[in-house]
């Protein structure tokens, strides 16, 4: 058995559009349904979703079954220890927010990767964990840092100032920008769509691919997705799955009442 090949790193190399999803139900049964869906990628989401280290590695193993449905795990803060423990329990793609600097992303970087004789390294610890396989991996520890792909988001007035700093940074592969905090950042809390955010938004995917890294972005406003791709972004996330479960349940609830409604009030009319 052999170390995996990180086939998502690749086509983010290749600026090959990836399609994702968001999952913020922390749970292994429901992310089965989002990979049979077809998406490129899902994010289980550890920052703003009631996962722990036992529920990621329950969807991680549950999407080792669907190979074409690549995991990136969103850690909830950029902490060397915690990213440790997420790679350890398999997470080959890994995705950090509030990224407002280069030294934050050098950071990262260095949290990500082994220490290597050829001085590229870093100080993620050993242990033969899940990662491996437990060692059934044998060149795991020689692979495992060329495997691992690095998202981080910018999301704030400062990420922006250093943005091209942050794209530049060796170890990156991505850049993920974060609509609503920035939104936020820049004045206009819960209106991501205003002009000065998308003008915003479009600058920065546009210079994070002259940096030659992957810009990604999420939005599950179809228009707006489309509108993401065109400008070059390659990985883009197109819904949520607790937002896609609110709206139909909401909708069909709503159907029904009304019906219901319209039913007992023509059934006791009197004349």
């Amino acid at each position: 058995m052999h170390t995996p090949v990180n086939t998502f790193k690749q086509a983010l190399r290749e600026r090959r559009s990836q399609i994702g999803l968001w999952m913020g139900l922390a749970n292994a049964y429901t992310a089965e349904i989002c990979a049979l869906a077809g998406f490129d990628w899902l994010v289980i989401d550890g920052e703003h979703a009631p996962n722990d280290l036992r529920s990621i590695q329950a969807q991680l193993q549950t999407l080792a079954a669907y190979p074409a449905s690549h995991a990136v795990a969103r850690v909830p803060v950029g902490d060397t220890a915690l990213i440790k423990q997420y790679l350890d329990l398999g997470a080959q793609n890994i995705l950090v927010p509030m990224v407002d600097t280069p030294e934050q992303a050098a950071q990262l970087v260095q949290a990500m990767r082994y220490p290597q004789d050829d001085g590229q390294g870093g100080v993620r610890g050993m242990a033969g964990a899940r990662a491996s396989r437990w060692g059934h991996y044998p060149d795991y520890f020689k692979r495992a840092n060329d495997e691992v792909c690095l998202l981080v988001q910018v999301e704030s007035r400062e990420a922006l100032k250093n943005l091209d700093a942050i794209a530049a940074t060796p170890g990156v592969d991505g850049v993920f920008i974060g609509p609503a905090d920035l939104s936020a950042s820049m004045g206009h809390v819960g209106n991501a769509a205003h002009p000065d955010v998308q003008a915003a938004i479009a600058d920065a995917i546009a210079r994070i691919l002259k940096a030659g890294k992957a810009p990604g972005i999420l939005s599950p406003d179809r228009q707006l997705a489309a509108q993401y791709l065109q400008l070059g972004a390659v990985f883009v996330a197109v819904g949520l799955d607790t937002q896609i479960l609110m709206r139909h349940t909401s909708d069909l609830a709503a159907h029904f009442k009304t019906e219901i409604t319209a039913a007992v009030s023509v059934k006791g009319a009197s004349y």
